[in-house]
């Protein structure tokens, strides 16, 4: 029993042919070397801002070491419920429509198990993030991959949602500002789509973990067009825009009998959120604007020098509305994007992801995260343009 082959033998067939994330396998061949510049993870160089993190040692002084209502702490639920309706203009009621979670991924990891049964199709669109896909097949979904193009600025459109749905259809999964495109979706888009889930009677689930970092418009969520809160479950977190991804502090927004769903599964897997983690969130919400303004404001730079840098390049590279990624077309080098990433790690020591690391129709790209400091983006772009010229 004790043997490799045996205990294979013993792992469920779903979790044995679901592969391991390309941006992991990618950056256990980085962590191998030094003098680096990684452009790989999605994570903000900024430190949580120090009047959140001193709420949460406050808390820890304070002895608040318990476990809090399944839900989350009631203080946050409100904060939670003010903030979505300020961004949004739709109200939930924080003691039955707010479930605290940890991280926007156990909200979606909830979300889908809440709603999907075997054989049920879940819709979403690439390229994506990594994590959509395994989380419908663990919930024994099929998940329906919706290919965006980059001759539309891999924008979802309805056509290619009307191509791909079916009677076995029940959940559309969105993702607007984008990872790893950093696209954002119009009003007239976000329009659109709503229309199509509510002809098709689908339950959506929006992911808009990235709002606040949206630079030249005003972000639309698919919750404020009328009939769509009823029939959506909008998932946000502290992650992103407030530096907490430490934290591990997420939220969902539904009607109450789909937060009711999903907190029966988080009551008997996860219990509740950290208390110390939910205390440094209340004070997130209460203060932290001009935190959040001026991150944003950096990103903002990163982005315009980043984007201008692939361009000078003569290497095409989808605008940024959002996020902090930049997707660039390196299809005319006549290398695949994972051929590409790791001749620039060789030779440059430069670490970005390989686009098909977030579905196939990202061959021909690489993700480039300026979550970083922009001095080390001007020396990644000397290196990159450095490399291209020799090819």
């Amino acid at each position: 029993m004790s043997d490799s082959k045996s205990l294979h033998s013993k792992i469920s067939k779903v979790v044995h042919e679901i592969p391991r994330s390309g941006i992991r396998d990618f950056f256990d061949i980085v962590s191998s070397r030094e003098d680096v510049i990684s452009l790989g993870i999605g994570e903000p160089d900024f430190v949580t801002p120090w009047h959140i993190r001193e709420a949460a040692t406050l808390a820890l002084e304070r002895g608040q070491t318990s476990y809090t209502s399944n839900m989350g702490l009631l203080s946050l639920r409100r904060g939670i419920s003010q903030y979505v309706e300020k961004k949004t203009g739709i109200r939930y009621v924080p003691e039955e429509e707010v479930l605290v979670t940890v991280g926007v991924s156990e909200g979606l990891d909830l979300a889908v198990r809440a709603l999907v049964e075997p054989g049920d199709e879940v819709l979403y669109h690439e390229p994506s993030y990594v994590s959509y896909n395994p989380l419908i097949q663990f919930a024994y979904g099929k998940p329906v991959a919706i290919q965006t193009r980059k001759e539309n600025g891999f924008r979802l459109t309805r056509q290619d949602l009307e191509q791909n749905v079916s009677e076995k259809t029940k959940v559309l999964l969105l993702n607007y500002p984008n990872n790893p495109t950093g696209v954002a979706l119009s009003k007239a888009d976000v329009e659109d789509i709503a229309a199509f889930a509510i002809e098709h009677d689908l339950i959506v689930l929006t992911d808009e973990i990235y709002d606040e970092l949206t630079y030249d418009k005003e972000h639309y969520s698919v919750i404020s067009v009328p009939g769509m809160r009823e029939r959506t479950i909008y998932l946000h977190g502290f992650s992103k825009a407030w530096a907490m991804t430490g934290f591990r502090m997420g939220f969902t927004c539904a009607p109450p009998e789909l937060t009711e769903a999903m907190m029966k599964i988080h009551q008997y897997t996860m219990l509740c959120a950290p208390i110390l983690s939910q205390e440094a969130s209340v004070e997130a919400l209460r203060s932290s604007d001009a935190d959040i303004a001026y991150m944003k404001a950096e990103y903002k730079k990163r982005r315009n020098y980043i984007h201008s840098s692939f361009e000078e390049m003569g290497i095409p590279c989808i605008y940024p509305d959002g996020a902090f990624y930049a997707f660039a077309d390196i299809s005319k080098f006549g290398m695949t994007s994972q051929e590409f990433a790791l001749h620039l790690l060789d030779e440059q020591n430069v670490a970005c992801v390989p686009g098909t690391a977030f579905g196939a129709c990202g061959e021909g790209f690489i993700r480039c995260s300026y979550a970083t400091s922009l001095e080390e983006i001007k020396e990644a772009m000397v290196r990159i343009a450095r490399f291209i010229e020799k090819l």
